[in-house]
């Protein structure tokens, strides 16, 4: 079979040696966990020498970002060209497949003669069918094409600034802590400004090895032919901007070099030295690729390309989406514009910040949660460990930290509509499949994929699912009758909205959707009975919450009752606190990484038996 793959790639290359002559070289440059804290972005603290030098001879994008501020929902973005919301494959380390006819896109550029290496990680939440490239791993280097005059695509991927690094201790430190920015919603304490300092520290390394790759390939003799892309994969790797889509978890360094021989493939507004208030996203990259070799991108691609022969207009916004982030539940979508960003809170009842255990190994996130417990926070920096409204609006320019929700603002009324309906236009139009339970996702698509399950009516009603979700998370009181009809419903997912729109409304809405709530722990779908339980658990009285435990302690098994089931139920038992105290002997006795499902996925259970075993026997 490779002898065979490897005879088709030779062909092609054969076939298309003529046009990939008139191609140009594509080198990626990319790194991980990190915002435009760079030089040439305005940032005076940073030390990014390699990385200012490549703008000067370039071009940056201010108003650049990743559509999801985490990495795996991010990288499939990229290789895609499709939103993850719209292909089922939204929620952290989720597996889902295209439809048969879509290829990632460097399966596209090796059909038109480039030879496509990836170094080194893919990290994906969908499927690879057939090969996807030439190359990818830990030897994936553009050296390595049989042809040195085949064109390359080429992407170099350094870690040194992920989140995990800013934590690693002992540590030299470069920076001076006590000259960082701190921002409004971090509190000002010595080991949050050594953490901002360590990830500045880690940025100027990363910098070296960019200068590195780059100066590789000019000594090869390669920098005139080729078109350099330098990004990062999300915001900071500091709690608040990764796996959160302000502006400060999805915007992204974006530098683009296009030499004097390839002008004619740059941008509309390209300006050597210049910047671009332009709004990119991950989602454009995939087409622009294919632009600048010049095939007209797919169809079913979402994203418009900025570059190339088959530039697209700029677009007035971008969009932003978070779903589960590791083995918490939530669902958040946002519009990025050129001085507002946008945000809209399908799950208001849950906090910001969400015990995410991986983020919680950070020094900044333990000290930040503790100041907060001991009453030592102002407004800007407690919010984050609050509910949250159901809508946002934050003026970039006037507050880039993101602190002053302008929602209520009739000096902001016509904005706020604009970009109200640019969401809703967006959904709609991308079919946005994240309304449905994660199980759901999955169970309503068998035997397809969920981007096709999507647009079948029968299968996904979209707008009476989206409906319900907003009429779910408005948090009107005056909404709870029409909340609690929702309950009636024959779709699933309509009823899972109604569960949820009382849960929301905590007190008042279990008091009057009681008996909709109680009748929905005997409901069909396990999604429905979770959520149910988790309302009549937390807010109903003693009998009701016996009840409520006995459910969630039944589909919490995640053998039983499968992973979806299960993380949602774990996920309502320790939401509930002491009040689930009865489902520690169950709960210690679970398996801590299930079968049956992707391994990146596995450990998620385990965190959230672990987490939940800590504070069920620590009384919290």
């Amino acid at each position: 079979m490779k002898n065979t793959l490897a005879c088709i790639s030779l062909l092609l290359t054969t076939l298309l040696g003529s046009h990939g002559a008139d191609l140009p070289n594509i080198l990626w440059v990319t790194s991980e966990d990190n915002g435009p804290h760079l030089g040439c972005y305005g940032d005076d603290y940073a030390t990014t020498p390699n990385l200012d030098a490549l703008a000067k001879k370039g071009m940056i994008y201010t108003r650049a970002i990743s559509n999801a501020p985490v990495c795996a929902p991010a990288r499939t973005t990229i290789i895609s060209g499709m939103y993850p919301p719209s292909t089922g494959a939204e929620h952290m380390r989720s597996m889902t497949s295209l439809p048969s006819a879509y290829k990632m896109y460097p399966a596209y550029l090796r059909e038109l003669g480039y030879y496509c290496t990836n170094k080194s990680k893919e990290d994906y939440n969908l499927r690879k069918e057939g090969e996807v490239w030439n190359e990818s791993g830990g030897k994936g280097h553009w050296r390595n094409r049989p042809d040195k005059k085949q064109p390359f695509f080429a992407v170099f991927n350094f870690t040194t600034s992920h989140e995990s690094k800013i934590r690693k201790r002992p540590h030299t430190q470069v920076h001076d802590p006590a000259k960082v920015r701190v921002p409004a919603y971090h509190p000002d304490h010595p080991e949050v400004r050594k953490d901002w300092a360590q990830y500045h520290d880690k940025i100027t390394e990363m910098d070296a090895q960019v200068g590195a790759q780059l100066k590789e390939l000019k000594d090869a003799g390669l920098e005139d032919d080729t078109i350099i892309f330098y990004y990062g994969d999300h915001g900071s790797g500091m709690p608040r901007s990764k796996r959160w889509p302000f502006f400060s978890g999805l915007q992204v360094p974006l530098i683009v070099h296009v030499p004097e021989k390839w002008k004619h493939l740059a941008s509309s507004d390209y300006k050597v030295g210049g910047s671009s208030e332009r709004r990119v996203g991950f989602v454009d990259l995939a087409p622009t690729l294919l632009s600048i070799a010049g095939m007209k991108p797919p169809a079913h691609m979402q994203g418009h390309a900025f570059m190339g022969k088959h530039e697209a207009p700029a677009q007035e916004y971008g969009y932003g989406f978070r779903g589960r982030m590791d083995e918490r539940y939530d669902m958040v979508r946002s519009v990025v514009g050129e001085r507002y960003i946008y945000i809209r809170n399908y799950m208001p009842h849950k906090l910001y910040g969400q015990h995410v255990g991986y983020m919680f190994v950070t020094t900044t996130t333990q000290v930040w949660k503790r100041l907060f417990d001991e009453g030592k926070l102002n407004k800007a920096q407690s919010h984050f460990w609050k509910t949250k409204p159901s809508e946002e609006l934050y003026d970039l320019q006037q507050d880039p930290d993101e602190v002053n929700n302008l929602i209520g603002s009739k000096k902001h009324a016509k904005i706020l509509s604009e970009m109200r309906k640019a969401h809703l236009e967006h959904v709609t139009e991308i079919r946005d499949v994240g309304f449905l339970p994660e199980g759901e996702i999955h169970s309503r698509s068998k035997g397809s994929t969920p981007y096709e399950m999507g647009h079948d009516q029968k299968k996904y009603p979209f707008e009476k699912i989206r409906s319900a979700a907003d009429l779910a998370s408005s948090m009107g009181k005056d909404d709870l009758p029409a909340i609690a009809k929702l309950l009636e419903d024959k779709d699933s997912a309509v009823r899972y909205w109604g569960a949820l729109g009382l849960l929301m409304q905590e007190k008042a809405g279990v008091k009057h959707g009681k008996n909709a709530l109680t009748k929905a722990l005997q409901d069909s779908s396990p999604y429905v009975r979770v959520i149910a339980a988790e309302a009549l658990g937390k807010f109903g009285n003693k009998k009701d919450v016996e009840k409520a435990v006995g459910v969630l302690g039944q589909i919490a098994d995640p053998i039983k009752n499968g992973c979806f089931p299960s993380m949602l139920a774990m996920n309502a038992i320790d939401h509930l606190d002491d009040k689930a105290k009865s489902l520690l002997p169950k709960i210690q006795s679970m398996p801590r990484t299930p079968e049956g499902v992707d391994k990146r996925f596995q450990g998620y259970v385990g965190r959230l038996v672990e987490t939940t075993v800590k504070e069920l026997k620590e009384g919290k």
